[in-house]
């Protein structure tokens, strides 16, 4: 059986009206006109072909059959409220699920993520690092951090660190017969390969340090982010790492900028979200705290240590 419904529209103003008995007073509930609820108001009752309101000089009175109609609209419109609350709330149970790059979530997220269960301790955070893009409208994860340009569709998007490559190694190598004090010193080194990058590898960053006879195709590579930032710290030779992961190990002196250039990547880290769950509280939280930490960690006084 076919349900007969009136528009929702005209049902929310005679409900609004009904419990004020006033169009104006609904009319603010609602935030629409005053005309605006009369109109639907109106059209409601020429559609049932029933008088709703006895309309008298400064008063508004509901006629029989518009006080027999309010009780189970009002029950009605509990009911949609109660179960969309009920919906959204199943969002705020659980722990908050994200997803991210396993050199981001190694190297940058989780030596943070004590700092945002201090402040949230009633936020578990389980953290997925995969790396492969996750579908957000079948996976169940709530938010995530992407590499890449920035253009997600359908989803909420923040740049959250911004990225730059340059040469990496261990302070150690900076010393001795064969320190590295200028390009053309890589010729006596072993380079290190990020494989999953092609694109900012050590053939584009020697002909834009003028270097010309050096085999950039040498040296051992490795399929994570993080690896190769962490060979060049075991010493195992010299890596075009990235800013973002490496800013850290390089304030903390495990790492050093021999000599430049560095290269701006047009590639960046974003935080993502779903647009139906922005406004859930733990997902606007981390991203918060997400944003907070980044604007902390930028990789801005690094400059000063090449």
């Amino acid at each position: 059986m076919s349900r007969r419904l009136p528009p929702l529209n005209a049902l929310r103003a005679f409900e609004a009206a009904a419990r004020h008995l006033s169009f104006t007073k609904a009319a603010n509930e609602l935030n629409v006109t005053q005309a605006a609820v009369s109109h639907q108001v109106k059209a409601l009752e020429e559609s049932l072909g029933i008088v709703l309101f006895k309309r008298l000089n400064r008063a508004l009175l509901l006629t029989e059959p518009g006080q027999a109609y309010l009780p189970a609209l009002r029950e009605a419109f509990d009911l949609m409220d109660a179960a969309t609350r009920g919906l959204l709330d199943r969002g705020m149970e659980g722990p908050l699920k994200i997803t991210a790059l396993p050199s981001f979530a190694g190297k940058w997220l989780l030596p943070r993520l004590h700092r945002f269960r201090e402040r949230y301790p009633e936020i578990d955070v389980m953290v997925s690092a995969k790396d492969t893009l996750v579908d957000f409208a079948t996976a169940e994860v709530d938010m995530g951090i992407r590499y890449g340009r920035g253009d997600y569709e359908g989803l909420v998007c923040d740049l959250l660190l911004p990225d730059a490559y340059a040469p990496l190694c261990s302070p150690q190598l900076l010393e001795g017969k064969r320190a590295l004090r200028k390009p053309e010193d890589l010729r006596h080194a072993v380079l290190l390969h990020d494989e999953v990058d092609p694109v900012y590898g050590w053939p584009g960053w020697l002909q834009r340090a003028g270097v010309a006879d050096i085999d950039p195709k040498r040296g051992p590579g490795f399929s994570d982010s993080s690896m190769v930032i962490s060979a060049a710290i075991a010493g195992q030779g010299v890596c075009l790492g990235r800013m973002s992961l490496a800013g850290d190990d390089i304030r903390a002196g495990r790492l050093a900028i021999p000599f430049g250039p560095v290269m701006e990547s047009s590639y960046a880290n974003y935080v993502v979200v779903p647009r139906a769950r922005e406004t859930w509280p733990k997902v606007a939280a981390f991203r918060e705290w997400l944003l907070e930490e980044a604007a902390a960690s930028g990789f801005d006084d690094i400059a000063a240590v090449r």
